[in-house]
């Protein structure tokens, strides 16, 4: 199997989602995690792929950064938010 066939787990694509959004919109993790109610060692765990994080904290984020939680699911996260 090449490595272009082998799929992401959805764990992963929401930490690279959310480390896109959240250096789009200019915010450190501190700023995202105050806004969220989380701590930034969290944040910083979730982003790097190493938290199982729960649903619940999936929507604090999203909505801490204005974003559907959906999109940051999304695979291809920038070329979808840029078509909307």
């Amino acid at each position: 199997m090449s490595k272009a066939s082998v799929r992401a787990s959805p764990r992963l694509v929401f930490a690279r989602n959310l480390r896109q959004a959240r250096r789009l919109k200019d915010l450190s993790q501190e700023a995202l995690a105050l806004q969220a109610g989380l701590s930034r060692t969290y944040v910083s765990e979730v982003e790097r792929g190493m938290r199982n994080i729960s649903i619940d904290n999936m929507g604090l984020l999203a909505d801490a950064l204005g974003i559907a939680l959906g999109d940051l699911l999304y695979t291809d996260m920038l070329k979808r938010l840029a078509a909307s």
